[in-house]
């Protein structure tokens, strides 16, 4: 028998027909278990999670039959409660399954805390300028000393306390400037 007259026969059309067949009924099957295993008809909204605090985002969450995993926490925000919900992931309103984990970013108790650099010496301006460079804020109230170096850093104070290098204090304090008079020996 030569391939021609194969591809004639009727045993040929009958392998074919059972092959479509075949194809057809494990597409079918395959599209039904996936439809079911992946939830696929399933939608659930995102809730606006942001300012909550996590309690609530718990109880919110578990009863849509969602999870979350708290991811990070941010720089100190003022504007946000402490240890509430400053990002969230995925963003309010959309659409997920069920079970889905929803990535959470939290403000911090306070702001982050600064160690105290040894300014001892330096001007009043580099002083100023690092100060500022580090996250802290220099206060107008500056106290001077009987000193030789006119606006010589001579120490750091904060609320009154005399701080030393290596003191830690939260980002945005404070500090004033002890300063030399110019008037020393």
């Amino acid at each position: 028998m030569s391939i021609f007259q194969f591809l004639k026969s009727k045993s040929f059309f009958k392998q074919i027909l059972i092959t479509i067949v075949g194809v057809l009924v494990l597409v079918f099957v395959l599209k039904y278990w996936l439809s079911i295993t992946t939830n696929h008809d399933q939608k659930i909204q995102v809730p606006n999670l942001h300012k909550m605090s996590l309690e609530d985002v718990n109880k919110k969450l578990k009863d849509l039959n969602l999870d979350f995993i708290v991811i990070d926490s941010a720089s100190y925000n003022p504007d946000y409660p402490k240890k509430s919900v400053i990002e969230q992931s995925p963003e309010a309103g959309d659409f997920v399954k069920e079970k889905r984990k929803v990535y959470l970013t939290l403000n911090p108790s306070k702001y982050r805390d600064i160690t105290i650099p040894d300014l001892n010496g330096r001007t009043k301006r580099q002083a100023t300028s690092q100060l500022k460079a580090k996250g802290l804020n220099v206060g107008t109230n500056f106290t001077y000393v009987h000193d030789i170096g006119k606006d010589v850093v001579r120490g750091l104070r904060f609320n009154g306390k005399i701080l030393n290098p290596g003191d830690k204090l939260p980002l945005n304090s404070i500090v004033d400037l002890v300063l030399g008079d110019g008037r020393g020996n």
